[in-house]
């Protein structure tokens, strides 16, 4: 047993200390990105926000809306050949460079993503999703994935630390995938007592990723749009959203009405819920780590957009960035104890 001593922070323990800045009006500020890849050395460009691949919130109809921001939608794994076939038939070929074909590591996954991408080559990224990306089965699957597909832009992950994130990149991964139990709906901290403190290993895997000319995205807890700026200044060159685009219009999960009131569910894919609905039930040796929560219906995503977009354009002119490529390099992060006056809040 080792302890280590070193302080790790997430978002709440720290704010932007705020710069002189030559920046007249946050309509200045720039937040597309182009990044070039590690394995396929393809381009992209756009707005490098991610919606979590979750059956609540990557979905078909979140894409398609997404898609007009220059925004990508990791699709959730559920979705059959046959419903990709459908989708991919009534899109503008614009959209293939903001959707992401999600999988899981088994053998089901592997013959089905196969297909798929025979079926639909114009597929541009490929996220491989488990929990836990320190297993050894998953380092090989990705190394696998990247002989198999070698013209596809991959994702990886989860995991937290730089070794990790080293050795991902090395055998074949182009983008790591980073946050282990910080999501609004996951408890595997709380289950397993697993887990590292988002805004520290965002700043630590970024340095790890960046010295081999790979990327990373910041996967999980934010919760506001400072949060989101957060996480680009930490070093995430992607921020992807779980329940912020939640609850939307475009969302999945089922809508109730309560006392008048419209609400939607929303549950983690280690949750009860999502077991029971895609694995027959918790299987015996394992718990849930995630929970299902009713969310207030927030109407069209395109209005969580503008916000969230807006605050980081905000973020940007506080610290004189006339772009979201230069706020890492103006960001200095003062700690802190308190974030916000919550004398008004419900």
């Amino acid at each position: 047993m080792r302890i280590e001593n070193d302080i790790k922070l997430g978002f709440k323990d720290v704010m932007f200390r705020p710069k002189r800045s030559t920046l007249k009006s946050r309509s200045e500020v720039d937040l597309e990105r182009e990044f070039t890849f590690l394995h396929t050395q393809k381009k992209w460009k756009g707005t490098p926000i991610i919606a979590a691949n979750m059956d609540t919130v990557g979905t078909f109809e979140m894409a398609v809306q997404l898609a007009k921001d220059k925004i990508i939608t990791a699709v959730h794994k559920h979705y059959t050949v046959e419903e990709w076939s459908e989708f991919l038939e009534n899109q503008d070929k614009s959209i293939h460079q903001y959707i992401a074909l999600s999988t899981g590591t088994g053998k089901a996954d592997e013959e089905k993503i196969k297909v798929i991408l025979d079926q639909h080559p114009q597929i541009e990224f490929l996220c491989i999703d488990v929990a836990n990306g320190y297993s050894e089965h998953f380092v090989q699957f990705v190394k696998k994935a990247r002989a198999n597909f070698p013209d596809k832009i991959i994702i990886a992950g989860n995991v937290v630390t730089g070794e990790m994130v080293e050795e991902l990149l090395l055998v074949g991964a182009d983008i790591i995938k980073v946050g282990i139990g910080p999501g609004s709906v996951c408890t595997t901290r709380v289950k397993t007592g697993v887990g590292y403190p988002q805004l520290s290993a965002i700043i630590e895997c970024s340095d790890a990723a960046h010295g081999l000319k790979g990327h990373i995205i910041a996967d999980g807890g934010c919760k506001v749009p400072g949060d989101v700026a957060k996480a680009f200044g930490g070093g995430a060159d992607f921020v992807m959203l779980g329940g912020m685009f939640a609850g939307h219009d475009e969302s999945g999960g089922e809508m109730i009405e309560e006392n008048g009131k419209k609400f939607k569910l929303f549950y983690g894919m280690s949750s009860k819920t999502a077991m029971d609905k895609h694995a027959g039930g918790v299987a015996e040796y394992r718990a849930s780590e995630g929970k299902t929560v009713k969310i207030k219906y927030k109407g069209p995503v395109s209005e969580t957009v503008k916000d969230i977009l807006g605050g980081v354009r905000s973020t940007c002119t506080y610290v004189g960035a006339s772009t979201l490529r230069e706020l890492s390099k103006r960001t200095t992060f003062i700690r802190v104890q308190e974030q916000e006056n919550q004398i008004f809040n419900d």
